[in-house]
Formats: C-alpha cells, sequence, structure tokens
C-alpha cells in the first residue's frame, strides 16, 4: 500500500510540473525535490523522466476509463449510453489537457508518444463500445451486423473529434448545441 501511495505522489508531483514548467523544462531532480523522497526513491520506481510521463498519462486514460464505465452501467438505452459515451469522452479529455497544460504541447509535439500510451486504453474503449452495441443488438435497438469492425468505427471517429472539441472548433456555441446532432447520427446509423 505504501509502495502505490509513494508512485502515485510521484506521478502526482511530476503531473503538476510539466503542467507548471513544461515536459522539456522538468527534471527528475526537480520531481525528487519537490516529492521531498530523494533521487533514489524517484528512480526506484521511474528509470527516466519519459516514463513518468507515460505514467501521467496513464492516470489520465484511467480516469477516463472509470468514468465510461460509469456511463456504460447506467440503466438508460443502449443509444443514449453511445451519446452519453461520446460527451464524456470528450469532455474528460478536455479537461485532462486543461489541467495538464503540457499534454496538449506534448501532444502536439509528439503524437506518437501519446499514442504508444494510449494503445491499451483504445483498445479497451473499443470493447466497452462493442459491449453496448451489442447491448442495443440484443435489445432490438440496433440492427448492427458487424458490430467489432462498427464499433473500431465509431470509436476512432471518437478520436478525430478529440482535438477540435478541445479547442472549440465546431460550429455549435456549447455542448447542449451539439447535443443533438450528435444523437441523431448514432440513431441514424445504428437504429433498426
Amino acid at each position: 500500500m505504501a509502495v502505490q501511495k509513494t508512485k502515485q505522489l510521484l506521478v502526482d508531483i511530476a503531473r503538476q510540473l510539466f503542467a507548471k514548467q513544461g515536459f522539456e523544462s522538468t527534471t527528475m531532480n526537480d520531481i525528487a525535490v519537490t516529492s521531498k523522497k530523494g533521487r533514489r526513491t524517484l528512480y526506484t520506481y521511474f528509470s527516466s523522466k519519459e516514463e513518468i510521463y507515460y505514467a501521467v498519462i496513464q492516470t489520465e486514460l484511467e480516469r477516463l476509463s472509470e468514468s465510461m464505465e460509469e456511463v456504460a452501467q447506467k440503466n438508460i438505452a443502449p443509444e443514449e449510453k453511445l451519446v452519453q459515451l461520446v460527451f464524456n469522452h470528450l469532455d474528460v479529455i478536455k479537461e485532462a489537457v486543461n489541467r495538464n497544460g503540457f499534454l496538449r504541447a506534448e501532444f502536439f509535439r509528439d503524437v506518437w508518444k501519446v499514442e504508444a500510451v494510449r494503445k491499451e486504453f483504445d483498445r479497451n474503449e473499443i470493447t466497452l463500445i462493442r459491449r453496448i452495441m451489442n447491448e442495443g443488438n440484443d435489445r432490438g435497438s440496433f440492427e448492427i451486423k458487424n458490430v467489432r469492425l462498427m464499433a473500431e468505427i465509431f470509436h476512432f471517429c471518437l478520436k478525430g473529434c478529440e482535438v477540435p472539441f478541445i479547442y472549440g472548433r465546431y460550429a455549435a456555441k456549447n455542448e447542449e448545441e451539439l447535443y443533438p446532432y450528435v444523437r441523431n447520427m448514432i440513431l441514424k446509423q445504428l437504429k433498426k
């Protein structure tokens, strides 16, 4: 338990320093001093600054996964779960980027670094979407012939919406205005 708390403390401190100073300007020594754990302890848990960076992103992705699972567990129609899942996903991503200013800069500087960390999250998200789509098929709400393929397409479309959503580049002024369009698009594609 203490080991996990120490590791989480180091990740939290690194996240704060990355957000404040930027990834490039933050050193392992900065993290060790700020955490009051010392360099030896820091290197016990993380071999490099990049490894801590990945742990920070992983923590944010875990927060997103938990939030999406909550949506999937709701006692609502599958089509509403998918609509809520879209906005939940986008809101949590936007919140993570706003909370961690460095993520925006790093994302655009080296998208492949972020993608490497996201692989497992992406697989899990596709599985969650498939689960909801199968639920819709079982209830007779959807008529999806190839759920596996449709879930992947849905996931990649959602992923493609992240950056424009973060920067507010949609014609809609707010989510309430965007909601009926997203809902309509999902229903037209998946409903019987």
